[in-house]
């Protein structure tokens, strides 16, 4: 398998949670801005393109968990903004449960392959 399919792999159960935690961490946003932030805070792992990044924000947008309103950017530019909503926050908490308990159960079977 190669990095590329890897990391498509690990992001696409992933973004929703990356997206929302952003959005409810720095506040509204726009595309290029949550782009930016996850990359950044991935340390380059994930450079999110808009393919992937625009789908992800629609879908989060229909489920009601963000909303939208254009504005204008730093750079002078017309821009769409996101923002979480109060339903997203819940997600949020939710998500981050969910995925606190996925992270345990994983290190119990790294920690059990390394004493093997």
């Amino acid at each position: 398998m190669s990095t590329r399919e890897t990391k498509s792999d690990i992001l696409q159960g992933t973004l929703d949670l990356m997206v929302l935690r952003t959005l409810a961490t720095m506040g509204p946003q726009h595309g290029f801005g949550l782009a930016q932030r996850i990359q950044q805070i991935s340390g380059g792992a994930l450079d999110l393109n808009q393919g992937t990044l625009y789908p992800a924000l629609l879908r989060l947008e229909h489920r009601g968990w963000i909303r939208s309103q254009w504005g204008v950017s730093g750079n002078n530019r017309r821009a769409k903004f996101y923002e979480i909503t109060a339903a997203g926050r819940k997600q949020v908490e939710k998500e981050s449960a969910d995925w606190a308990r996925t992270v345990q159960i994983m290190d119990r079977f790294v920690r059990l392959a390394e004493t093997e």
